[in-house]
C-alpha cells in the first residue's frame, strides 16, 4: 500500500533533484541513470505520488542535499498543477536554482489516443536530460 502524502526518493543523487510525478518520473530516471554514466551527474529523483498534500518535507530534505531543483510534469506549463508546487518559492528560492520541464503547450491526449500522441507532447528523456544538464551548469 501507498502512503497516502508520502513522496518517495525513487533515486538517491546529489548534484540535483528532479521532482515529479506520473509517466514523467520514468523517463526522469533514464535521464538521471544515462547522466551519471555518461557525465559523472547525480541526479535525485522524487515521485510525488501525490499532488494534495505534498510531502515538503521529503522535497525540502532533498533541494537542502542538491540545492538545485527541477519540477517535471505531464501538463502544459500554462494551466499546470505542478507550478502550484512551487519548490522555487517553498524550498530552493533561498537555497539555490529552480527549473521546469513539461509538456508542450497543448492538452496533454486522454489514454484513447494513440501512445505516439502522448509521447510527442510529454517531455522526453532527452528533454530532462537537457534540463538537468543546464541546471547542473548554473
Amino acid at each position: 500500500m501507498i502512503p497516502f502524502g508520502k513522496a518517495k526518493v525513487v533515486r538517491e543523487g546529489s548534484a540535483l533533484t528532479v521532482v515529479g510525478y506520473g509517466a514523467v518520473v520514468q523517463r526522469a530516471l533514464v535521464a538521471a541513470k544515462g547522466l551519471e554514466e555518461s557525465e559523472g551527474i547525480s541526479v535525485e529523483v522524487i515521485d510525488l505520488r501525490s499532488l494534495s498534500p505534498v510531502d515538503w518535507d521529503t522535497i525540502e530534505a532533498s533541494v537542502r542535499k542538491t540545492n538545485r531543483v527541477i519540477v517535471a510534469y505531464e501538463d502544459a506549463q500554462s494551466w499546470a498543477t505542478a507550478p502550484r508546487l512551487p519548490p522555487a518559492s517553498r524550498t530552493s528560492a533561498s537555497r539555490g536554482s529552480t527549473r521546469r520541464s513539461s509538456a508542450w503547450r497543448r492538452p496533454t491526449p486522454s489514454s484513447g489516443t494513440r501512445p505516439t500522441s502522448k509521447d510527442y507532447i510529454l517531455p522526453q528523456v532527452e528533454d530532462l536530460a537537457q534540463a538537468m544538464r543546464e541546471l547542473h551548469a548554473f
